[in-house]
């Protein structure tokens, strides 16, 4: 593991990207990646009496879910790193509880999934875990009564809102591919943070976008390479805002990316059948994206190579209210199929 460039690592014997498992609530079941999910729900609540105890279910039984996959046990999994978008990350902490695993509670905002993956590669190419679970969650309810309004109010919601993810990615990385063929973490390129002066909480797409150019150009400078080595360039949840604005950016700084970029939030839901206005987002739009949809065309090797960049606004209640802007962050991973075969039918994930 070596530093190369500006700030972008890269790994000497590169993780497997072991096993992921996703669950998702009952909008996002009715979205074109229902099929790639592990497990759609039928409402919200999930049994439980309050929204913030059923995303805590959600990560908890995903979490085991991937942890069975897998087939380690969980005793052998060396440490977590888990986080979501409520107050102090309660949803983790409360959730995986139980799990009796060494757990790191991170927060980047909606960029938290790629953030832990980014940590938990980190400490297995060092030698200091063999095994990292990696998870993250959101609700669509818990979130809009924490970040907007309570729903009971029925507020109306502008064109650039996002529709927050209800869903759960987790992955398990590992120094070993247990005679699987799977996909590896090569690079990582850690952002920073970025503020353009954006302070509309309702429009989060143009807040975080340039955080995610920034941390693009960084990793494709870092490493020599062009927006055309990868298959597949993807955000986390810049929306249909966000994805158009960082496409502008980019060409304007020299960048192609139209041919093979697109958006977890623009993918998950369908725009105009569900009324997402400017698409998804959360810390679980990347996570049940990359862990429903993304890993399974990796495996198929339909993507080869895949940059995942996910985005974050590192705001909360208190700040959008006293007027503060709201500072952006995108966290890349590289991640690509070392032992490559012929695989399926090459996909078109860019602009039509």
């Amino acid at each position: 593991m070596n530093k190369i460039g500006k700030q972008t690592i890269q790994f000497s014997s590169p993780p497997y990207i072991l096993e992921t498992s996703s669950i998702v609530g009952p909008k996002e079941a009715q979205g074109p990646l229902a099929k790639y999910f592990d497990q759609c729900l039928e409402d919200e609540f999930w049994g439980e009496k309050t929204w913030e105890k059923a995303e805590s279910k959600i990560i908890k039984e995903n979490v085991n879910s991937v942890i069975a996959k897998s087939c380690i046990p969980s005793q052998n999994i060396d440490y977590c790193f888990a986080g979501d978008l409520l107050n102090q990350c309660i949803s983790s902490s409360f959730g995986l509880r139980e799990i009796n695993i060494p757990f790191f509670g991170i927060f980047g905002a909606c960029s938290t999934f790629v953030e832990g993956m980014s940590l938990g590669s980190i400490f297995i190419d060092s030698g200091a875990a063999k095994n990292v679970l990696c998870a993250t969650s959101s609700h669509f309810c818990s979130a809009e009564k924490q970040f907007r309004f309570p729903l009971e109010l029925g507020n109306q919601r502008p064109p650039t809102a996002q529709w927050t993810v209800t869903g759960s990615g987790a992955a398990i990385l590992s120094n070993t591919n247990l005679d699987k063929v799977c996909p590896q973490v090569t690079y990582i390129t850690p952002g920073k943070i970025v503020d353009m002066g954006v302070k509309d909480a309702n429009n989060m797409g143009a807040a975080m976008a340039p955080a995610a150019l920034d941390t693009l150009i960084t990793h494709l400078q870092d490493t020599g390479r062009k927006p055309s080595y990868y298959d597949a360039i993807i955000t986390g949840d810049l929306g249909y805002v966000g994805k158009e604005i960082l496409t502008e950016m980019a060409e304007t700084q020299g960048y192609n990316i139209k041919n093979n970029y697109n958006d977890c939030g623009v993918l998950i839901f369908d725009k105009d059948a569900q009324d997402t206005h400017a698409g998804g987002s959360g810390c679980g739009c990347v996570g049940s994206v990359f862990s429903g949809y993304f890993y399974k065309k990796l495996k198929e090797k339909s993507i080869n190579r895949l940059l995942l960049i996910a985005t974050g606004a590192l705001m909360n209640s208190t700040s959008s209210q006293q007027g503060e802007s709201i500072p952006g962050i995108a966290h890349a991973i590289a991640i690509e199929n070392l032992v490559f075969g012929d695989g399926g039918k090459k996909q078109d994930f860019g602009n039509k």
